[in-house]
C-alpha cells in the first residue's frame, strides 16, 4: 500500500511543525519546508528542505524536491509578520511579508491543486488569520496580507465546489505563542507580550480536524470566533483604534 504524502511549509516552529507532528502520527510521509533551520524536534524520517518561499525560484525548488510524488494533502502555513509604523518599515521588509504570505501562497497552490483536480482528490490547508478581518495599525501590512489569504481561499473553494474530492480549508487563528512575534520586532507590544495567546499545539488540531473533515474554514478557538464575528459589525476605524492599543510599539508597558 503506497504512503499518504505531505507537504508542510513553515514547518520548523510553531503551527507548522505541530502540523507535521499530527501529520506524522497519522502515517503521511512528509516533505517539511521553512525558511529557517530544522532541529531535533522534526518529526523522525520527515524530508527537510530550507527554503525561501517568498520566491517563485523557492517554491519551485520545494515541488522539484517533492519529485513528482503525489501530494496527498498540503498544508500551505508559512507566513512571515511585521510590527512598527508602516513609515518606518524598510521596503525590503514589507515586501517580504507581501512575497512570503500572497505569492509564495497562491503560487504553491497554483502548482498542487491542478494535479489533486485532475484525480478529484486532495487536500489543502492554507493559515490565514483573524488578523485579515481588522485593519492591523502598526501591522498594516500583515493584516493586509491575510486578509488577502483569508479573502482569495474562499473565492478559490468556490472555485472548486464541483471537483469532487478535492477540499481547501482555512484555518483562522488568533495571537499564537509561536516566534511570530520576536521574528516580527513585535515583543514590545501588548499583543507580543500577552501570555494568554494561544498553543500552537490546539491551533494545528483545530486546522488538522477542519481539513480532515473538508470543513471550509475554522476559527482556532472561541475567543477568536467571537473576534470574528465582531469584526464584521464593527467599525473600521473603531478595529483599527482597537488594533492600536495592542500593537502599538511600546504599548507592553502601557
Amino acid at each position: 500500500m503506497t504512503s499518504k504524502f505531505a507537504i508542510v511549509t513553515g514547518a520548523s516552529s510553531g503551527i507548522g511543525l505541530e502540523l507535521a507532528r499530527l501529520a506524522a502520527a497519522d502515517g503521511y510521509e512528509l516533505l517539511l519546508a521553512a525558511d529557517t533551520p530544522f532541529d531535533d524536534e522534526t518529526p523522525s524520517g520527515a524530508e527537510t528542505i530550507e527554503v525561501d518561499l517568498s520566491t517563485i525560484e523557492g517554491v519551485d525548488a520545494l515541488m522539484e524536491r517533492a519529485g513528482g510524488r503525489q501530494i496527498d494533502l498540503l498544508c500551505a502555513n508559512a507566513g512571515h509578520g511585521l510590527g512598527h509604523a508602516f513609515l518606518d518599515q524598510k521596503v525590503s521588509k514589507w515586501r517580504h511579508v507581501i512575497d512570503t504570505n500572497i505569492t509564495g501562497t497562491i503560487y504553491l497552490l497554483q502548482r498542487v491543486i491542478p494535479d489533486m483536480v485532475a484525480r478529484n482528490d486532495g487536500k489543502v490547508l492554507v493559515t490565514g488569520s483573524v488578523a485579515g478581518y481588522i485593519p492591523g495599525s502598526f501591522q498594516a501590512v500583515y493584516n493586509g496580507t491575510k486578509a488577502f489569504v483569508d479573502s482569495f481561499t474562499e473565492a478559490l473553494r468556490n472555485e472548486l465546489k464541483d471537483a469532487d474530492g478535492v477540499t481547501l480549508s482555512t484555518l483562522m487563528p488568533g495571537p499564537v505563542d509561536t516566534e511570530f512575534f520576536a521574528r516580527g520586532e513585535m515583543l514590545d507590544t501588548s499583543v507580543g507580550t500577552d501570555p494568554n495567546k494561544s498553543d500552537p499545539a490546539d491551533v494545528a488540531k483545530v486546522g488538522w480536524d477542519a481539513v480532515m473533515r473538508g470543513k471550509a474554514s475554522v476559527f482556532a478557538g472561541w475567543k477568536t470566533k467571537v473576534q470574528g464575528v465582531l469584526a464584521n459589525v464593527t467599525p473600521a476605524s473603531v478595529l483599527a483604534e482597537q488594533h492600536r492599543h495592542m500593537a502599538e510599539p511600546g504599548s507592553a508597558d502601557r
